[in-house]
């Protein structure tokens, strides 16, 4: 038998589904849950159960929106000759932190993993060329993870809008700020050679 109510379990089973929190992270959530007032535990579930209905993906870029308004593609003060390009629609919050880039963005959804059964068809491709061509994008910047399906996707993208006469770079890879070499790996290391430009 369970020690715990199956009310209980069935918020730690939901709560075990989130990256990173295990069956004790999830039992320590639950019981904080008690500390809450029945007011904000109300607020929270209406805020989980309305979570998809207000806050939506934008047709366009595919970013985060709510109120059918995306920030971004409605934002005139914007470049929109500048396009970015990202995986996810969380990567864009993590550009915007920086304060530097003023451009438009494209949320491709996923990278190239022909192990994982995803290839080219599924980064809805023909609808980034024609964003490219409506906005009339004079450089398309590539901002993927670092990684095997990063690169590969990257490298298929270079490739298919350069065809097009864009201007195609990549966020620049190499040594983090601050760090010390005895401490970066070769991996990273190699990267920063590579990438070296004039100084």
């Amino acid at each position: 038998m369970s020690k715990y109510p199956s009310e209980l379990l069935e918020i730690i089973s939901y709560l075990k589904k989130l990256p990173g929190v295990g069956k004790k992270t999830a039992e320590r959530y639950t019981f904080s849950l008690f500390n809450w007032s029945d007011k904000e535990l109300k607020n929270l579930a209406q805020s989980i159960a309305f979570l998809k209905e207000k806050v939506t993906f934008c047709p366009d870029c595919f970013a985060l929106q709510n109120n059918n308004k995306c920030q971004f593609c409605e934002d005139e003060t914007r470049d929109h000759s500048l396009l970015c390009i990202v995986g996810s629609a969380k990567d864009i919050f993590a550009i915007e932190d920086t304060h530097v880039f003023r451009g438009a963005y494209h949320v491709i959804g996923s990278l190239l993993s022909p192990l994982d059964g995803v290839s080219p068809d599924q980064l809805n491709i023909p609808h980034l060329m024609e964003r490219v061509k409506k906005l009339a994008v004079k450089e398309m910047i590539i901002g993927l993870d670092a990684t095997l399906e990063g690169d590969a996707t990257a490298l298929y993208l270079k490739n298919l809008f350069q065809k097009e006469g864009i201007n195609v770079s990549r966020l620049a890879l190499g040594l983090p700020m601050g760090s010390s070499l005895d401490f970066v790996d070769g991996g990273t290391l190699s990267q920063a050679l590579a990438g070296r430009r004039s100084y």
